[in-house]
């Protein structure tokens, strides 16, 4: 009784073991935490809320790549985000690059907007066009209390002369 007791424990702890193993090699090629065959591209953003290192970058809405590091410059006050891309993806040099989310509360993510120019970004190029994060519920707040950051309208002047 005691040998079936044991073997049925060992069967136990090897489908455990098989199932965490699965689940990590799928989580591994889910995330493309493998895939660093890519080159690396720079942009300088005033402002990266909700930004982080493993942080996707998008061309299209297609993940292309992610951050893989982000630092303050004590100076300027930028972060210069540092991203890897896949190494079959061709950006233009005048591409663009933005923070955005997926919808409202959604996660942050980097958006790529490709240009028209013949020359393609090299590794270690930078965007010449980047635009930081919004703090989209810093705008919401305004909206619904009313604060549009704008003077009201000036009232109407009365007509000038006696009119037809």
């Amino acid at each position: 009784m005691q040998q079936q007791s044991n073997i049925a424990e060992t069967i136990i702890g090897a489908i455990v073991v098989a199932v965490a193993i699965a689940f990590l090699a799928f989580t591994y090629m889910r995330t493309g935490s493998g895939s660093l065959s890519g080159y690396e591209i720079n942009a300088r953003l005033p402002k990266v809320d909700g930004l982080g290192v493993g942080t996707d970058v998008r061309l299209a809405g297609v993940k292309i790549g992610s951050v893989t590091d982000l630092v303050l410059d004590p100076k300027t006050y930028l972060v210069t985000v540092h991203m890897n891309v896949r190494s079959d993806i061709q950006i233009p040099a005048d591409s663009s690059v933005l923070v955005t989310s997926s919808g409202i509360l959604g996660s942050s993510y980097l958006s790529i907007t490709p240009g028209g120019d013949d020359k393609m970004m090299a590794a270690g190029d930078f965007f010449e066009s980047a635009q930081g994060s919004v703090d989209v519920m810093g705008l919401v707040g305004r909206f619904m209390g009313g604060d549009t950051g704008s003077k009201p309208a000036p009232k109407p002047q009365p007509p000038l002369g006696d009119g037809p």
